[in-house]
C-alpha cells in the first residue's frame, strides 16, 4: 500500500480521559483512542466510529491510515482493538506511528480453503500468524489450501508461502491446520440390536 493510498480518516485530540470520558466519546457516535510510538508522547484521539469501521471492513484489522489530527498529517497502523464482547462495536483503539519504509511486526489473519477428501475432518490450530513486513504493504490475510488432501495431512507456518519482502516471525514448527481421518458413528442399527439382545438375555436370567 502507497501511502498516498492509505484511507484518511480526521481525528481529534481528546483533552478528557478516564471511562467517563470514553463514554462519553462513543454516546457521541466516535471511537476513543491512542496514538503513540517513535519516541513521541502518547496522544488521546477521537475518531468516528463510522467512518473507521468502514476502513477496517475494506483494509482489514492491520490497516494503515492516513489520520488527520487537527490539519496535521500522520501516518499510523491500526495496532490494537478492544471490541464490546456482547454488541462487537469498538470500544477502543491504538494506532503505533509508522514511516514510509518502517518494517512492522503483525498478526495476519489465516483463511482455510477448500475441501479434503471425503471421510477426513479439518482443524485449525492458529488463526493468525505473525510476520514482518513493509508498514505499508502488509498482507491482508493468508490462504491456506486443504483442496484434496488426505488424512495425516499438516501444514506448518514454515509451509506458508509469504510474499517478497515478508518475513516469517512465528516459530516455523507452528502447527496450523491438520487432516484428520473422520471416526465413524457407532451404526443405530447396530446399538438397537445390542440393546435388544441385552433385554433378551436379562429376561431369560429373571
Amino acid at each position: 500500500m502507497a501511502a498516498s493510498s492509505a484511507p484518511k480518516l480526521t481525528a481529534a485530540l481528546r483533552e478528557e480521559k478516564g471511562k467517563g470520558a470514553a463514554r462519553r466519546a462513543r454516546r457521541a457516535g466516535n471511537v476513543p483512542a491512542v496514538i503513540y510510538g517513535h519516541g513521541e508522547t502518547p496522544r488521546h484521539l477521537s475518531v468516528s466510529a463510522r467512518d473507521f469501521a468502514t476502513i477496517l471492513r475494506a483494509s482489514g484489522t492491520n490497516a494503515v491510515i492516513d489520520l488527520d489530527i487537527e490539519g496535521k498529517s500522520q501516518l499510523a497502523l491500526t495496532k490494537q482493538l478492544d471490541i464490546h464482547p456482547i454488541r462487537g462495536y469498538i470500544e477502543h483503539a491504538d494506532f503505533l506511528i509508522v514511516r514510509r519504509g518502517e518494517k512492522v511486526t503483525v498478526d495476519v489473519v489465516i483463511v482455510v480453503e477448500g475441501d479434503a477428501q471425503g471421510g477426513t475432518v479439518v482443524t485449525q490450530d492458529a488463526n493468525t500468524l505473525q510476520v514482518e513486513a513493509d508498514a505499508l504493504s502488509i498482507p491482508e490475510q493468508f490462504a491456506v489450501s486443504v483442496e484434496g488432501a488426505t488424512a495425516g495431512t499438516s501444514i506448518h507456518a514454515s509451509d506458508i508461502e509469504l510474499p517478497k519482502g515478508v518475513t516469517l516471525v512465528s516459530a516455523p514448527e507452528t502447527l496450523i491446520v491438520a487432516v484428520h481421518e473422520a471416526k465413524a458413528a457407532a451404526e443405530p442399527e447396530a446399538e438397537t440390536a445390542d440393546a435388544t439382545a441385552a433385554d433378551a438375555a436379562g429376561e431369560a436370567g429373571e
